[in-house]
């Protein structure tokens, strides 16, 4: 299935419908078109070949708001029942076993086989 995206910046209530196998959390762009993150902009194409072909497990990027919105403590994403502490972070929705930051570049192929 291919890879889909919420709504720029997703509202929390609106996620917890999804039914992708994986939560990709996602920081929202900026002006440019760009995510605002670095490492978000680092693994863009990594996500789009582990998610984008048709066989390809399902999932959703959430896209958590600007870097100020993200920062701040009060993001609803920064709470339960998502309690994501880094953009980006991968949630598998089955078991809530997740990767964040480095670990998805590293580990990225092997979460999803798992």
């Amino acid at each position: 299935m291919p890879l889909q995206h919420s709504p720029d910046p997703a509202e929390p209530s609106w996620a917890q419908d999804v039914k992708a196998e994986y939560l990709i959390f996602f920081s929202s762009r900026d002006e440019s078109g760009k995510p605002w993150c670095p490492d978000c902009r680092a693994i863009e194409g990594l996500l789009e070949e582990a998610f984008g072909p048709a066989e390809s497990p399902s999932a959703m990027i959430l896209y958590v708001g600007q870097r100020s919105a993200w920062k701040t403590p009060a993001n609803p994403y920064r709470a339960p029942p998502w309690s994501v502490q880094s953009v980006p972070t991968i949630v598998r929705t089955r078991d809530g076993a997740r990767l964040a930051d480095e670990e998805i570049s590293q580990h990225l192929d092997s979460f999803i086989r798992e």
